[in-house]
């Protein structure tokens, strides 16, 4: 399973704080119904835009030129840095795929549902992963599918 890194926590935490205050979805409600698929479409949404807005900085910070650190160790410093931004803008990139993917489920109607088992993934899940595509039985059972073909 792709790790949730802090930055994406801080990020989705500061999209689902955007969002209207009178609604959360209740497992005690119709399984994605509208007012469930409304609630995620935005929340994704909004998580993107977030994700976009943070990557602004990091485009404007490389056009404004190389670094010229006199110190060697600055240098390296700074170098390490900017490696260490560039990956967690490249992860973020992939984020934003999987987030429009799940649009895209949203969309056709196939959001919320296991993509393997069919079965629902659940609320909770989905509000603390809204990308997530797999109940959690089943993300267990690749992840160890995995770690299996890994280890050949």
């Amino acid at each position: 399973m792709a790790s949730v890194t802090g930055d994406d926590i801080d990020v989705l935490n500061k999209a689902k704080r955007a969002l209207p205050r009178d609604y959360s979805p209740d497992e005690n409600e119709e399984y994605m119904s509208d007012k469930q698929l409304n609630y995620f479409r935005v929340l994704l949404l909004e998580w993107k835009r977030s994700i976009l807005e943070a990557s602004v900085g990091t485009l404007q910070n490389l056009q404004d030129g190389p670094i010229r650190e006199p110190d060697l160790n600055d240098r390296a410093s700074s170098e390490t840095d900017w490696g260490i931004e560039l990956r967690t803008r490249d992860r973020q990139r992939k984020l934003i795929s999987k987030i429009d993917a799940a649009l895209r489920r949203i969309d056709e109607g196939e959001y919320g549902y296991c993509e393997v088992t069919g079965d629902p993934i659940g609320i909770n899940r989905l509000i603390a992963r809204p990308i997530a595509t797999m109940t959690v039985e089943a993300q267990e059972a690749h992840e160890r599918r995995e770690k299996i073909s890994r280890d050949d």
